[in-house]
């Protein structure tokens, strides 16, 4: 009797674990060069977000720039981060200089290409110009392989799947 209540005790507490998290969401994984065009001055800060079918902020999928000191000049994006200020660590580099290039992976929720969402590329310098949408395109499969050209400081990107 004893071993049968056991076998059912650590059956329970089985099934409880294995239904008690959720399976992160599959990511699709895309190589991004960004090339920024010439100019003087710092380097720029670039943020790459997930825009719903509404228009509106859904996730920050990268970030080029670490000092978060200048976060709130990118003011668009920071009305979305700022409120929430989650982990950037992971999806973060350096930021980029005037003329120069850098490739970064960004992981997309798989779930979110093809189904209205967009890619929007916002830059900033400090001291100099913001671009909220130096870049913006839909996110469906055919442009994950593609280069789109930038309005601000992206001169362009160029994407493909890794």
């Amino acid at each position: 009797m004893r071993t049968l209540l056991k076998i059912g005790l650590i059956s329970s507490i089985f099934t409880l674990v294995a239904f008690a998290f959720k399976p992160l969401p599959e990511k699709t994984a895309v190589k991004c060069m960004i090339q920024l065009i010439n100019y003087t001055g710092e380097g720029a800060y670039v943020v790459i977000s997930l825009i719903n079918p509404e228009g509106n902020y859904e996730e920050t999928l990268y970030v080029q720039g670490k000092d978060p000191e200048w976060y709130s000049e990118i003011t668009e994006w920071w009305k979305f981060y700022g409120k929430r200020r989650s982990a950037i660590d992971a999806i973060s580099g350096e930021t980029v200089p005037g003329g120069e290039r850098t490739v970064s992976i960004i992981n997309i929720p798989t779930d979110k290409i093809d189904q209205g969402y967009q890619l929007r590329f916002e830059t900033a310098v400090e001291d100099q110009e913001y671009y909220e949408t130096d870049a913006q395109i839909a996110l469906t499969t055919e442009n994950l392989n593609t280069k789109l050209e930038g309005k601000g400081w992206i001169r362009y990107i160029r994407m493909m799947p890794k």
